[in-house]
């Protein structure tokens, strides 16, 4: 039953996403044939600025109250009084970064960019804490209405500046808007009478600490990249870089991450029972790579059509970048249900090893990578660091819940086995229609329903079935 509301739940949030990625490709549409490479390059930067603040000063309220066995008001305060202290933190570190940031990077127009920009996650701090008795209840229908209402408002807002002559500021306003609209209707959703106070601090101070060590560094993973190409390549290389990274990671970003976020909820309620929580990992991983592994090299192998026809000809030099940064984001999935199942066991110090070894990995294998062949040499570095971390990340599950990594490696291998007969046959399906040189709106649709049929036949072969009604939904292994 607790499996079942955990994917109602989930169904929930994965729509939710689902929803804000289709106003986003949408909104990417208009963008993408208004502005140039360069114009998407200078807001990537900024965004890159605002993110890395954001993510280090994240406070993890909700993970927190999610975790404890019940709260109370003086716990809403709490969390609230520490969203206004870091919105107040970002406003300033930002503020005061600008400055500097425009003039390292030759860029005068960054200042106000990034000041802008700032005003997302100053909003986001003073969203309404009692939004978490819904994450606790498992119930993410709020969550949707939440989401949706910032995205659409946003969307419809960058459109009308774009088509203004705005440029580069559409983005900036998509940013912001959403975060302002979405805190504004958190208090219609989950209304709360703000008061400060921090006497419930003890109940966040040792999940925080662990928490912002990790978050730190993570940060400085996410944004590596961004500040590496940024740095040393032309606007509109970076442009075309960042443009195909937010797309190869929207499997994890719109399916899989909302996805797992009710698993957290889950396994804490089941945190005693280590034989339980061994079991709802394992599901729960490989539920989570079904998913991933076909989607990524789905896009990887249909990134020229994918570009040509969501951004048009002038992105098209972007089109071999996805294809490979679509294939680094395969095991990201792996490490979002660790990081699930690691909180709901109050062990965040395993995602801070994690993260302090990806960082130090990813400073040599990137900055390598860009000295050898400057952003597709970034991108080839990223799927080497990205299955070495994968590696880690079997080594830190066998050490938490004493699976071992041939038994990890084993729950994958029918989902691993399935993705790669459905790689052949696009390949050869591909090959066999290159020279008939079809629309590329059929190519594609031909492509993917072939892809999918592929990779469903082998599965229910391999004696794989989802097994859904009487308050159960579960993908069980029949062979």
């Amino acid at each position: 039953m607790l499996a079942f509301k955990a994917v109602q739940g989930a169904s929930w949030l994965v729509f939710s996403r689902f929803v804000g990625r289709i106003i986003d490709f949408l909104t990417l549409l208009v963008l993408a044939r208004i502005l140039s490479p360069s114009d998407f390059g200078l807001a990537a930067l900024a965004t890159s600025l605002v993110m890395i603040v954001d993510t280090v000063l994240e406070v993890p309220v909700t993970q927190a109250l999610v975790r404890l066995p019940s709260i109370d008001k003086r716990h809403l305060d709490t969390g609230f009084t520490l969203g206004i202290i870091r919105s107040c933190l970002i406003a300033a570190i930002i503020l005061a970064a600008a400055y500097p940031f425009a003039l390292f990077n030759h860029e005068t127009q960054l200042m106000p960019v990034v000041a802008v920009m700032a005003i997302g996650p100053v909003a986001r701090g003073f969203t309404s804490p009692a939004m978490v008795k819904f994450a606790r209840q498992l119930g993410f229908k709020q969550t949707f209405i939440l989401e949706l209402s910032g995205k659409l408002t946003a969307s419809i807002a960058a459109t009308i500046v774009v088509l203004s002559g705005g440029g580069y500021w559409a983005i900036a306003v998509n940013s912001v808007i959403a975060s302002v609209v979405s805190c504004i209707a958190s208090y219609v959703l989950a209304p709360y009478r703000p008061a400060l106070s921090l006497s419930r601090l003890r109940d966040f101070a040792s999940f925080i600490g662990w928490f912002s060590s990790a978050q730190l560094v993570s940060a400085l993973n996410w944004q590596f990249d961004r500040f590496l190409v940024g740095g040393l390549a032309d606007r509109a290389t970076f442009g075309r870089y960042a443009v195909a990274n937010d797309v190869a990671v929207i499997p994890t970003q719109s399916i899989i991450g909302p996805a797992l976020q009710p698993v957290m909820a889950a396994f804490s309620q089941i945190s005693s029972d280590r034989a339980r929580v061994k079991i709802a990992f394992l599901k729960a991983a490989r539920f989570a790579m079904l998913i991933s592994i076909p989607a990524c090299v789905g896009i990887s192998l249909t990134s020229d059509l994918a570009t040509d026809l969501l951004l048009g000809q002038k992105w098209n030099e972007a089109a071999p970048l996805l294809g490979i940064l679509a294939l680094s984001v395969i095991p990201i999935p792996y490490f979002q249900t660790l990081y699930s199942v690691s909180l709901a066991l109050d062990r965040p110090n395993i995602i801070f090893r994690l993260n302090t070894a990806d960082l130090l990995l990813r400073v040599v294998l990137l900055s390598l990578g860009f000295y050898l062949g400057s952003v597709m040499g970034v991108s080839f570095a990223r799927i080497a660091l990205s299955f070495l971390m994968f590696g880690f990340y079997l080594n830190e599950v066998r050490k938490l819940l004493g699976l071992g990594i041939g038994e990890q490696l084993y729950n994958l291998w029918k989902v691993g086995f399935a993705a790669g007969v459905m790689a052949t046959s696009v390949w050869f399906l591909r090959q066999e229609l290159a020279a008939q040189q079809l629309n590329h709106v059929v190519e594609l649709a031909l492509v993917a329903a072939t892809g999918v049929a592929a990779y469903g036949a082998t599965l229910l072969l391999l004696g794989m079935r989802l097994i859904a009604g009487r308050g159960r939904l579960e993908l069980i292994d029949r062979a």
